[in-house]
């Protein structure tokens, strides 16, 4: 498992999983999308820790800088 998220990647991932989370705990949403949002926000919070996003390793993508 080979990191493939840059830091900009994963900085944005955990501000959407923020906005999404606030969204969630001020019942802002809820019902099934609340459900669907709050799984959303685990996968994005989880694959910014640890730097490897599972649906970019079929395409072979990667935002992460090459080092020379």
């Amino acid at each position: 498992m080979k990191a493939n998220m840059g830091t900009a990647d994963r900085l944005i991932r955990l501000i959407v999983a923020g906005v999404i989370a606030y969204l969630y705990f001020t019942g802002a949403v809820t019902g099934l999308a609340a459900t669907v949002l709050a799984v959303i926000a685990a996968a994005f919070v989880l694959t910014s820790l640890v730097g490897f996003c599972p649906l970019y390793a079929p395409f072979g993508l990667s935002t992460r800088k090459k080092r020379a």
